[in-house]
């Protein structure tokens, strides 16, 4: 019975799939056939819980399959990530669209990620007061000790690092090695390779213009075929979110939600107040906030039902660079800059609300002055290094919470409500990065604002 049960299950979302696809045949927007599978997703996925319930052989049976669109779709996201901002930015010097402003384009990112991290920092510690939050609050059950026992085996790895030695792990010792993502800093070090190999190009251009037109055509070619597979791969992405939000809502534990919703809503509010000060700096900077969330929404859609920001890449920068009008190397460096460096949701707010949290426990007094400053510049100078995928916030909690000589156990006993405050931390991150592009592209007088005040281009609807 549960064998039938289960074919009648993917009988449903391959009719939903199919569905979807008509949708796309009538040239109906991408941004609607996004947000109806959003929509239907979590819709079926309620359904199949109140059906069946979290632990049935059915529902396990029936989500395994389904991950085969919804892990699938991102593990292609995830495969076009590096070749995507490898040739990207070497492509950005072969046009000569970062010859002569890389270190003042680079910084500009780099601060700005970091400085909205420190921000949301703050707005953290903030909600965190706001809303009385104390780690005492948190039972511990079974799920909550297995995840803290696996939380300080990784503490150890941490803290048998020296700051010198985090730095030097930025560093592209293998690129190849890095080109397979193997490492957290994977992408910065990739990021760091295409500009020696881009300078490189500028160096040879020089002294061997023959061999430095023939390598930019080579450059050119490849860099034409990979944003074709990122067409190819991201015609998916309604169908991808359809299956992700169906296995979100059909396996989410809302009892424990419901026991922690205090901590669920004070966090997404300082995401949201974070959210509100992209806006800010946008406007300041004389852009309207209304036309960047109407042109982002989709990236950030897809970037909270998938939680990862890696996986959310191709979107981000194809977003920046057709309907934001940010030039191609900015917008490339500002995608992959901030899938490891200046996550503002997972690596400043969440971090934050953990430390003032437990800080009790340890005998330190959260409100001083001297407390909340230091943990600030802690949490701004830990954003480095964070991976952009499911799992970063925890990394950079442990990183903060040692650093801080304060309990890490907290970290393990949120495991039921991680999934849930991913989302928003992960669309809070790609606002963060596509910001930083925006403002970079502003400063350096290189942002297309006939683009950014134009009509949406529906750059991914093929």
């Amino acid at each position: 019975m549960s064998t039938l049960l289960t074919i009648l299950n993917i009988i449903i979302m391959l009719l939903f799939i199919g569905g979807l696809y008509a949708m796309q045949k009538k040239h109906i927007s991408f941004s609607k056939r996004v947000f109806v599978g959003l929509g239907i997703g979590i819709v079926f996925g309620l359904i199949l819980q109140f059906a069946y319930g979290v632990k049935s052989d059915v529902l396990k049976d029936s989500i395994e399959w389904y991950n085969i669109v919804g892990k699938g779709y991102v593990k292609l996201l995830q495969m076009i990530v590096m070749p995507l901002v490898f040739i990207s930015i070497v492509a950005a010097f072969t046009k000569m669209k970062l010859a002569n402003n890389i270190g003042k384009i680079s910084s500009l990112i780099i601060g700005l990620l970091v400085g909205t991290t420190a921000i949301a920092a703050a707005i953290g510690i903030a909600s965190t007061f706001a809303f009385n939050l104390d780690a005492s609050q948190f039972q511990q059950g079974e799920a909550e000790a297995a995840r803290i026992e696996q939380v300080e085996q990784r503490l150890g790895d941490i803290q048998n690092m020296t700051l010198p030695a985090k730095i030097l792990e930025l560093l592209p010792a293998n690129p190849f090695l890095d080109l397979t993502g193997d490492r957290a800093t994977s992408t910065i070090a990739v990021v760091i390779f295409s500009a020696i190999i881009g300078i490189a190009y500028l160096g040879v251009k020089k002294k061997s213009p023959e061999q430095a037109e023939l390598f930019a055509k080579i450059v050119d070619a490849l860099h034409a075929i990979i944003m074709r597979v990122v067409t190819l791969i991201l015609r998916l992405t309604p169908y991808g979110v359809l299956a992700i939000m169906t296995r979100v809502a059909a396996t989410s534990d809302y009892n424990a939600i419901w026991q922690l919703g205090k901590f669920v809503i004070a966090s997404y509010v300082a995401l949201v107040l974070m959210f509100v000060v992209h806006l800010l700096m946008l406007a300041f900077a004389g852009l309207n906030p209304i036309t960047y969330v109407r042109k982002a929404f989709p990236v950030l859609t897809f970037a909270f039902t998938s939680r990862t920001s890696a996986g959310a890449l191709p979107l981000n920068v194809k977003t920046q660079t057709q309907d934001l009008g940010v030039p191609e190397g900015i917008a490339n460096f500002a995608g992959s800059f901030g899938l490891s460096i200046g996550q503002n949701g997972c690596a400043g707010t969440y971090p934050a609300m953990l430390a003032v949290m437990v800080a009790p426990m340890a005998g330190v007094d959260p409100l001083t002055p001297s407390f909340i400053l230091t943990l600030i510049v802690v949490v701004a100078l830990s954003s480095f290094g964070v991976a952009g995928v499911g799992g970063g916030a925890t990394f950079a909690a442990l990183l903060v919470l040692s650093t801080m000589n304060l309990p890490v156990a907290i970290v393990g006993l949120l495991i039921s409500v991680e999934p849930l405050i991913d989302m928003g931390r992960t669309a809070l991150n790609v606002s963060g990065s596509m910001t930083a592009g925006l403002l970079t592209s502003r400063a350096t007088k290189e942002l297309d604002t006939k683009v950014f005040n134009g009509v949406q281009q529906q750059s991914v609807t093929v």
